[in-house]
C-alpha cells in the first residue's frame, strides 16, 4: 500500500532525524536518497557524518533530481530534502519557478507512483522575513507551492518544532 509522509519544519528543528527514526520503525532496512548536489568539502564532510550516522542499515542512494530512477516498490525511503532537490530544479532551468514546479510535480508524481512508503523531509523556508533578494523570494514562492503540493497528496503531514513533533494532518 502507498503511502506518502511529509515532515517539514525550520532548519535544525529535528526533521532528518524523526524521519530516520520512523523509516527505521517501519523497515529494518530503509533507504535513503540524498537529493543535495555536493558544492564543496564542508557540505562533503557533512554528508560523509550522515552516511556514517545512519550506518549499515540503510541503502543510500544519491539523486539530485530524477527519483523516479530508482523503482521503490515495497520499500521503505527517506527522501531528503524537497529544498536541495527543488534547488537543483531550480538553476537547471535558468531560475524559472513555474517551469521548475511542474517538473517537479512531474516527477514526485512519477516518482510516488508506485506502493511504497515515501517520506520526505522539506523546510518552511518562507516562515521567516520576506527576503529582499528577488531571486530568493523566486525560490521561496517555489518551495512554498512544493510543500503544498506534497502535503495535498501525502497521508500525513508531521511539523518539527525545537525537535518535538505535532501532527499537521493524520
Amino acid at each position: 500500500m502507498r503511502k506518502i509522509i511529509l515532515i517539514t519544519g525550520g532548519q535544525r528543528s529535528g526533521k532528518s532525524r524523526r524521519a530516520e527514526e520512523l523509516a527505521l520503525s517501519l523497515s529494518p532496512e530503509p533507504v535513503y536518497i540524498a537529493t543535495a548536489h555536493i558544492w564543496d568539502d564542508e557540505f562533503r564532510e557533512r554528508v560523509r557524518r550522515h552516511r556514517e550516522r545512519r550506518g549499515a542499515a540503510w541503502t543510500n542512494l544519491e539523486e539530485e533530481m530524477h527519483l523516479s530512477r530508482h523503482d521503490m516498490t515495497g520499500r521503505v525511503v527517506v527522501i531528503d530534502c524537497v529544498t536541495l532537490w527543488l534547488t537543483n530544479f531550480f538553476f537547471a532551468n535558468d531560475s524559472d519557478a513555474d517551469v521548475s514546479l511542474r517538473l517537479a510535480q512531474e516527477e514526485f508524481d512519477a516518482f510516488t507512483r508506485p506502493d511504497a512508503t515515501y517520506i520526505f523531509v522539506t523546510n518552511e523556508i518562507g516562515l521567516g522575513g520576506v527576503s529582499d533578494n528577488a531571486l530568493q523570494r523566486k525560490f521561496t514562492d517555489l518551495q512554498g507551492w512544493m510543500n503544498q503540493y506534497i502535503a495535498s497528496k501525502a497521508d500525513e503531514v508531521i511539523l518539527m518544532v525545537s525537535g518535538i513533533e505535532v501532527a499537521i494532518k493524520k
